[in-house]
């Protein structure tokens, strides 16, 4: 089937089925949402986005597997965001599906809920002030909050526990944490007789895609009001990485995530991330070398997938949050350090 093309639902064996649901106006087009049947009815790996497009396409995808969003018995969601996260409330609303997070995911998801998108938002943009932002920016930042920024704020009902089952009756299905994309983002391991293993890997391995790791908002070690400057606790990139390794000693026989397309090198896909990451690092910290940078500076200096006058406000925002992760990470490492007194804020390397 050509990239382009949109996948119908399929079965992919040992029951196991992919469902696409789309998302509209986004280059990733569709959300993989995988059902696994299982002694008490189907379960969901996420949900996909909440529109009517979504809805209409899940409820098919389902019909075409032989069973109703009725007949759903419980959904596991690898992390909140909202291509994930976004149908969970519908599902459980028609079918009293329980909803499954980890524990560290699911206080993002309580701090989300009760906080109203704009007010979030508007911490946001305070807290990024000292990165050499621009005002245009900070103005964007708080005109998108004021929107109704698309938060996925469903509560879950349980926790999922890294190295735990699942909970799916009847399946050998196992808990990997996997924080980096997100810090409480979860991979799936299936492991049965008759069958490849398999990772149901959400965002944390995508067969082309790099996932963004990011600084900001969401890492619940970081206090959204205090300065972009303190970086003396969470290292989100390390975590990704860390990560990644312990995919790659577990070593699943195949890859089912949840934008692209299934895939079976996965020593091979990892070993690619990992030498991207150290090839950013690398150029980051050549850029922080030449000259002290604040984080603003640095995402125009790191290189993405165009160049960075195209990149829409959106995506400039989360090159922010992704730099932020990097120099977070050289200064972990004791590569770089922040200089004291700077406002807005300057890093050079050591």
């Amino acid at each position: 089937m050509p990239a382009w093309e949109t996948p119908p639902t399929q079965d992919l064996g040992g029951g196991v089925w992919s469902i696409t649901v789309p998302i509209p106006d986004n280059p990733l087009r569709y959300t993989l949402v995988y059902l696994l049947e299982s002694d008490r009815g189907p379960v969901l790996v996420d949900t996909g986005w909440d529109d009517p497009s979504g809805r209409t396409a899940l409820a098919e995808g389902l019909a075409a597997a032989g069973f109703s969003l009725a007949d759903v018995h419980g959904v596991l969601i690898t992390h909140h965001h909202p291509d994930h996260h976004g149908l969970s409330a519908h599902v459980r609303e028609q079918s009293g599906a329980w909803i499954a997070m980890h524990g560290v995911e699911a206080g993002i998801v309580r701090a989300l809920h009760d906080t109203p998108s704009s007010r979030w938002i508007g911490r946001m943009s305070r807290s990024i002030r000292t990165a050499g932002v621009p005002q245009e920016h900070l103005d964007g930042l708080s005109a998108f909050g004021s929107a109704g920024a698309p938060l996925a704020t469903t509560l879950p009902d349980r926790e999922l526990v890294h190295g735990e089952s699942a909970g799916v009756p009847g399946r050998d299905l196992r808990v990997l944490w996997t924080p980096g994309h997100t810090p409480g983002h979860v991979c799936l391991y299936l492991n049965e007789d008759g069958h490849p293993s398999r990772l149901l890997s959400g965002d944390h391995l995508l067969p082309t895609i790099s996932p963004v790791v990011s600084l900001y908002p969401e890492n619940p070690d970081d206090d959204p009001a205090e300065p972009v400057s303190d970086l003396v606790r969470g290292d989100p990139l390390g975590d990704f990485l860390d990560s990644l390794e312990r995919i790659a000693a577990l070593a699943p026989e195949e890859i089912l995530p949840a934008h692209q397309y299934r895939f079976t090198d996965t020593a091979g896909r990892i070993r690619e991330l990992l030498d991207h990451h150290v090839v950013r690092l690398a150029d980051l910290y050549t850029q922080l070398k030449q000259e002290p940078l604040t984080l603003w500076q640095a995402a125009q200096q790191m290189h993405w997938n165009r160049p960075w006058a195209e990149l829409s406000f959106v995506s400039r925002h989360l090159a922010l949050s992704e730099a932020a992760a990097h120099v977070r990470r050289l200064v972990k490492t004791d590569l770089a350090e922040e200089l004291a007194d700077t406002d807005p804020v300057l890093f050079r390397a050591l």
